[in-house]
């Protein structure tokens, strides 16, 4: 088969922040009528990895196709079209991707018409591009983050050339506006408010892959937010890579704590927000929050190491004593805040010392839950050239020391619930046992209960009866 290349990654040319006017517009299919009539009867299949932003550009290309006929199936058995999207922030997500195209592969050769495509984060750095191109012939078509917006005329191109298509473009990217929608799910959603990082954490892809920040129209999230309120939405939460750096690159006069305290005034009964920079957390964001009370008292504020060298080195633009500072004001100011973090053990040549400040902060701040990651090199990031001197042994000894000064503190906060009443919004069956439903406090503590499957999407008052330290075992309140 040939491959017909329209554009292909640069990590140089991803890490341009040229100060150029960002383009707005809304996704136009040059091939919508053309595609309609062979998308008829035809089947799609999507498997996603990685975070709430790949899971939004999932719904994203959810509804697209389906505009044009596509009928999405669960199963990847007898499909026409197969996406895979794909993130490239942790290794262990780069291996599994591997090996679900592996075993996808044999479809290909059993339906000569299949198209078989990668998308995300992974297929925007040229080496991995170069792997999977090389590894597996039976992928006909590649496309970045930023060509979402053009997906059903790729999937056009590929039915009519008969070619492989590779579409990559690095760019700062522009922010498209996608009619119509579609939602995994039908009382929480996610809405997208800013895109990409200007942050350029050395250990991190995602500026790259991602593109420069760029935020929504204020009205436009205003828009979205206000129809998923007249659907029946009980949660939203705003989306972005570095979510309150929202506004600084428009001339609106906003900025995140405006927005979050216009979405909070529609009367959601829940807002969420993720994930959040230190260094762009204001003052102002903490008094919004504590004002509204459908603001849920859960921030996610990734720390990633409690030593100022590391921090430095890893380019976080804050130091200990400010993150701690911070986290300082927002207990003061907000009753009943819980805390998560994001932290990477084993950064290269992290000291024992310095391996020991981070297991101090976690012992100060004393999280509710956290995400813990022994560091792996990202291709193209400057953390991938320092050489490192710091043995796998040692890592893992580190990560399993850590887990267990984490683990203390969760376990502290799940056994404090017991006995109290909490909200919880149901998301349905629990995946540990089909005879309980589950969902979540406003903290984000999963709790799982007995109840009718009518409750699903609704809020419910739920006792704490047992804590299982990451889960909980509740009952409901008057039936």
């Amino acid at each position: 088969m040939k491959t017909k290349i329209i554009n292909t990654p640069d990590l140089l040319k991803a890490a341009s922040r040229k100060k150029e006017v960002t383009n707005f517009c809304v996704a136009n299919a040059k091939h919508l009528k053309d595609l309609k009539p062979l998308a008829k009867g035809k089947k799609y299949y999507i498997r996603t990895y990685g975070c709430q932003a790949n899971v939004r550009d999932e719904e994203t290309m959810r509804a697209m196709l389906e505009d044009v006929g596509y009928s999405f199936s669960k199963e990847v058995e007898n499909v026409d079209v197969i996406i895979i999207n794909t993130c490239a922030v942790r290794e262990n997500a780069e291996d599994k991707v591997y090996g679900e195209i592996g075993n996808l592969k044999r479809l290909r050769k059993k339906n000569k018409n299949l198209i078989l495509a990668i998308c995300g984060c992974m297929v925007e750095q040229p080496e991995i591009l170069k792997r999977l191109m090389d590894t597996f012939p039976e992928v006909n078509l590649f496309f970045g983050t930023h060509e979402i917006a053009q997906l059903l005329d790729l999937i056009y191109d590929c039915y009519s050339s008969n070619e492989r298509i590779v579409a990559i473009e690095s760019k700062q990217g522009e922010v498209v506006e996608f009619i119509p929608d579609c939602r995994n799910n039908h009382y929480k959603a996610y809405v997208n408010i800013i895109y990409g990082c200007n942050k350029f954490c050395t250990y991190c892809i995602v500026p790259y892959t991602r593109g420069k920040e760029r935020s929504r129209h204020f009205n436009d999230v205003i828009k979205e937010c206000q129809r998923l309120i007249d659907a029946g939405y009980q949660e939203i939460t705003l989306l972005g890579q570095n979510v309150n750096a929202y506004g600084k690159d428009l001339d609106e006069g906003k900025d995140f704590a405006d927005l979050l305290e216009a979405v909070a005034k529609l009367g959601i009964p829940r807002l969420r927000f993720t994930t959040s920079h230190p260094w762009d957390f204001s003052s102002k964001m903490i008094d919004v929050i504590a004002k509204y009370p459908n603001i849920m008292k859960f921030i996610h504020l990734p720390v990633q190491s409690g030593n100022d060298e590391i921090l430095r080195k890893m380019g976080r633009r804050y130091t200990r004593e400010q993150y701690l500072n911070l986290v300082k004001e927002m207990r003061e100011k907000i009753p009943g805040l819980s805390l998560s973090t994001d932290i990477i053990v084993g950064f290269p040549n992290e000291n024992e010392e310095q391996f020991q400040d981070t297991c101090s902060l976690v012992d100060i701040v004393q999280y509710e839950a956290a995400f813990t990651f022994i560091y792996s090199p990202r291709k193209g990031t400057p953390a991938a050239k320092m050489e490192d001197n710091v043995s796998k042994e040692t890592k893992t000894r580190r990560f399993q020391e850590l887990v267990k000064h984490l683990e203390k503190h969760i376990e502290e906060y799940s056994n404090a619930m017991v006995g109290n009443t909490y909200d919880v919004l149901v998301d349905g069956v629990s995946k540990t046992d089909e005879n309980m439903l589950s969902g979540y406090t406003e903290t984000n503590k999963l709790v799982h209960f007995k109840g009718d499957l009518s409750l699903v999407g609704t809020i419910v008052k739920v006792k704490i009866k047992e804590s299982h330290t990451y889960s909980l075992i509740g009952e409901l309140v008057n039936g």
